[in-house]
């Protein structure tokens, strides 16, 4: 009998061989990367029966992945495994398409028992998420910015200049500073480490 494939994706070493452990006894792992943007190509040339991905990646956050995954292949499975368990990004991960949503504070057991789930054709939240949810409504600040905002965000909490962030992203420094200020003005924030705060509560940066 074939093992299912998976593709899994995180921005730490340690967790993606903690999870390739627990899961290589029943599937195969046919890749692991710690790139949003990797994992979104690699989804496109392995195509895997699951991906499983972290919110917070490096290149491209999970959820902005998870949209591109599903704009090339609708039918593509894909799985959360995340230490994020507000129930804004449950909601946001979910309108991406993706039909698990499970914390890293998960056993062993019930990571395995969530992935068969999906592989089944069925949605899996964990337990613990899905107790959040019902005791939370709040507006999901995530949506105030676009995939772009996010990018420059991101690397505005690593410390780069306006300069830098141009440079990275291939724009003009007239352009990634008016990112920069739509992004305080939206925000309503000013200081660095507002928005390095901000960035790191909303799934965008570690």
């Amino acid at each position: 009998m074939n093992k299912a494939r998976l593709l899994v994706g995180d921005d730490h070493t340690l967790v993606l061989n903690g999870i390739s452990k627990i899961l290589e006894p029943e599937f195969s792992l046919i890749g692991t990367t710690e790139s949003g943007r990797v994992l979104v190509e690699q989804t496109d040339k392995l195509r895997p029966d699951l991906v499983i991905l972290d919110i917070s990646m490096p290149d491209l956050s999970g959820l902005d992945a998870a949209r591109e995954i599903f704009k090339r292949n609708p039918q593509q499975r894909l799985m959360f495994l995340t230490m994020h368990g507000n129930p804004s990004f449950v909601r946001e991960a979910m309108r991406t398409g993706a039909t698990g949503y499970v914390l890293k504070t998960a056993s062993a057991t019930e990571l395995v028992t969530a992935v068969r789930a999906v592989l089944n054709g069925e949605t899996y939240v964990m337990p613990l998420v899905m107790q959040g949810s019902r005791k939370e409504n709040k507006k999901n600040y995530y949506d105030l910015l676009t995939p772009r905002q996010r990018e420059v965000l991101k690397l505005i909490s690593q410390g780069c200049t306006s300069k830098e962030i141009a440079t990275a992203l291939d724009l003009s420094p007239r352009t990634a500073e008016f990112h920069r200020h739509a992004i305080i003005c939206k925000l309503g924030l000013s200081t660095t480490a507002e928005l390095t705060k901000y960035a790191i509560e909303a799934g965008i940066s570690d």
